[in-house]
This record gives C-alpha cells, structure tokens and sequence, in this order.
C-alpha cells in the first residue's frame, strides 16, 4: 500500500491531539518524515508531550491498512493536507483536520459560494420551511448549500438544495458508511450519488457527541458564510456560528419568535450584532455577487435563458406550441384536448437541470422511462429522480408498466 498511509497512521494514532500532529507536520515537513523520526529527533522539537511522544513511538501500521480497505469497499476516498484539493479554506483555519474522507464528487470547494445552514435538532415548523427554502433559493443563485444532516434545520436545507437541482454538502460526525441519524439512511445515500459527503472520521466510527462540535468547524471551514436558522441556547448551532467568526466567515440568521425556545441563541445574535439578519436566499447570496460573479452571474443568465428559451412544442417542434408570456397567469395550452404538457414559465425557477430535461422530451400523452432516458440523453438514475421529484410535487404521474406522463396545470400554476 502506498498512497496515504501514513496519514492514515498518525490521524489513527490514539492520545496525540489534533493540535500536536499538525505542529509535528510542519516541523517535519510530511507525515513520512515524521513517522521514520527517532524518538531524540521527536523529542528535541519540544512539540509533544511526554505522552504523546510515546505513542508516536507506535509505528504499527495494521490499523492504517483496515482503514484503506474499508474506504475501499465503500468507494471512499481519502483527502488529506498535501492534495492540491484539500480545501484551501479549510487548511488556513485553527487545527484542520489531517485528511478527509470524501464520498460522492467533491467541487472545488475554494471556487464555489458555499453557504453552511444549520440550525435546532427540535425545529419549528416555521423553522423548517424557512431552512428549506432558503437551501433552495440559495441553491438556485448559485450557491452550495453545506450541513451537517442532522435532524430538523439541518435536513430541511439539504432537502431545499436537493430539490433545487443542487449538489449540497454534508459533513458527518461519524464515518461516511454509519447512517446517522437513521431515519435519514436514504437521504445520506441520495446525497452520495447527488452531492457530497465528507468526515475527517474514518469508516466505521459510529456516532460520538465528542465529535459534533469538532464537525462544526468544518462546516464553516468550507463555506463562505454560515446561516442560522432557529438556536436554543447552548446549541451546537451557535458553536458553529462562534467558529464561523473565530474563522472570519460571515454569520446570518433567520429573525425568529422572540418567545420561542428554539430561537432564544439566534435571536441573540442579532440582538448584540453578531449576524447579518436574512430573509432571502439572495439577501444571503448577494454578499458574495463580487466575489464570485462568475457564479453568480451565471446562475442569474441561467435562469434568464430558461425564461426565455422555447418549451417543447414551440415553433419548429412538430407538436403544438405552448405560447409564453411574461404573464404567469396567462399561461395556458393550446390544445384543451394535449395532456403532454404544462406551462413552464411560471415553474422555472422551481425546476431542476434534469427536471426540465425530462419535461423537454415528453411529448406523448405517456411515454416509457427508457424512451424518456434515451430521449434526454441523462443517466437513468438522474432520470428516475427527476421524475420522482416531479411526481412528488405534482407535475407528472406515473402508470402502469413504468410509463409516465405530464399533468396539465391550468393556467400554468
């Protein structure tokens, strides 16, 4: 084995804190050059305790090897402080983490408006409305919505994000192959394939409540800028927003009842003047406009040209045209009698890339999913989520032998 592993020998190393390992790279230089140092050359750096020196002494490297196999089997990869994608962001903090380990396709994190939303366990159901609105239109501007997958605010923007058509993240306080909590099992799957899941715990490590705080800091390592939506007092939201500042990343947050528990930290905040109070996903993403214009802008000119490209059956499509109009509610079908199509303008800004694939290829009154997969030209499972979320929200149904078809909104609402 080559590659990582001795990485993956000192981050296993039990009793040598975060603190001392990464003083001990930068003294050494890499963590080769650490592990074949003798015990004089350790202990003239003055960087160890007592202890800790001891246990360097341990050049096993069986635990290493468990490790990688394990990464292995679940298509884990291993990100650690010397790979040119180790976030940048994320190194120059206090003590990053050694390495990461990755599932799903990793942005680059330094190049991309990241926007960490977290929030109570115990949401309201404003609280959650609020939270998944905001992954979405966040999502939508352009921005990556990162979280940490707990239950309540947590979710509810991964959700946002994920119905945006977005590729969020999530950062685990367990191993990437524990489902945590576990009623969450399938969304941690669907972000594996959708999004990202990244932890600096290695496969296998089950859920700690040592390691949510120290998780917290990777979330706003990352981002840009941290979201709070709904902290109690004594919240490992408000621990994420402390290290959000500790950091110098920006700190906004919902303005929430002033008699509810549940906002009691984040109300704080904005009362003493620590946060930028929000109440849009673009009062959040504005920030960053100069910053990042590309992205920004590009997701702006997306939409733009969403509005005003064609829909299926437009002129020069040998269906019917479906007229547009810049007039929501003047939208409506042609033909009474085609229930191939809805009005799309009034939904744009509520659909996927991949959404209006499908909707794009569906010409027929139903169509069969490999005819809708082979049409739009994506993967069948970015297919069938597609139509699932279309289904769910109410803009297709699904028949019999795996065939599907639109359903008209009436005046394209």
């Amino acid at each position: 084995m080559s590659g990582p592993k001795y990485w993956l020998w000192l981050s296993a190393l039990q009793g040598v804190s975060l603190k001392t390992a990464n003083a001990l790279l930068d003294y050494f230089g890499g963590p080769k050059e650490l592990y074949f140092a003798g015990g004089k050359h350790l202990s003239s750096a003055g960087i160890a305790s007592k202890a800790e020196l001891e246990r360097l002494e341990d050049k096993g490297l069986e635990r290493a090897y468990a490790i990688w196999r394990k990464c292995d089997e679940n298509d884990i990869r291993i990100l650690t402080r010397q790979d040119s994608d180790y976030p940048y962001r994320l190194i120059n903090t206090y003590d990053p983490p050694l390495l990461l380990y990755i599932k799903g396709k990793l942005p680059v994190i330094d190049d991309e408006v990241l926007i960490g939303m977290v929030g109570t366990r115990r949401a309201t159901p404003y609280g959650l409305r609020v939270a998944e609105q905001l992954g979405y239109e966040v999502t939508k501007e352009g921005g990556v919505i990162v979280s940490g997958l707990a239950e309540g605010i947590d979710t509810a923007a991964i959700l946002g994000a994920l119905r945006a058509g977005g590729r969020p993240i999530a950062v685990l306080g367990t191993g990437l192959d524990v489902y945590y909590p576990a009623k969450n099992r399938y969304l941690q799957d669907d972000l594996a394939s959708a999004g990202t899941l990244i932890s600096e715990y290695p496969p296998g490590t089950a859920p700690n409540a040592a390691n949510f705080p120290a998780r917290n800091r990777i979330i706003s390592g990352i981002s840009a800028g941290v979201v709070i939506v709904e902290a109690p007092k004594q919240s490992g939201a408000l621990i994420t927003a402390l290290r959000a500042q500790e950091q110098g990343r920006d700190v906004f947050v919902v303005p929430g009842n002033i008699d509810s528990p549940a906002c009691e930290g984040s109300n704080a905040l904005l009362k003493d003047k620590c946060a930028i109070p929000v109440m849009s996903g673009w009062d959040i993403v504005s920030e960053y406009e100069r910053a990042y214009p590309q992205k920004i802008f590009r997701a702006a000119q997306k939409l733009k040209a969403l509005r005003d490209e064609e829909l299926p059956g437009a002129p020069g499509n040998s269906a019917s045209a479906v007229p547009l109009s810049s007039n929501p509610a003047e939208l409506s079908l042609d033909n009474g009698s085609e229930q191939g199509y809805i009005g799309l303008q009034a939904q744009l800004e509520e659909l996927s890339e991949d959404e209006l694939g499908v909707i794009s290829v569906m010409r027929k009154t139903e169509m069969h999913i490999d005819d809708i997969i082979e049409l739009s030209g994506q993967s069948p499972d970015r297919v069938l989520s597609a139509l699932t979320s279309l289904e769910l929200r109410g803009y297709a149904v699904a028949g019999k032998g795996r065939r599907y078809s639109l359903i008209v909104k009436n005046g394209g609402a």
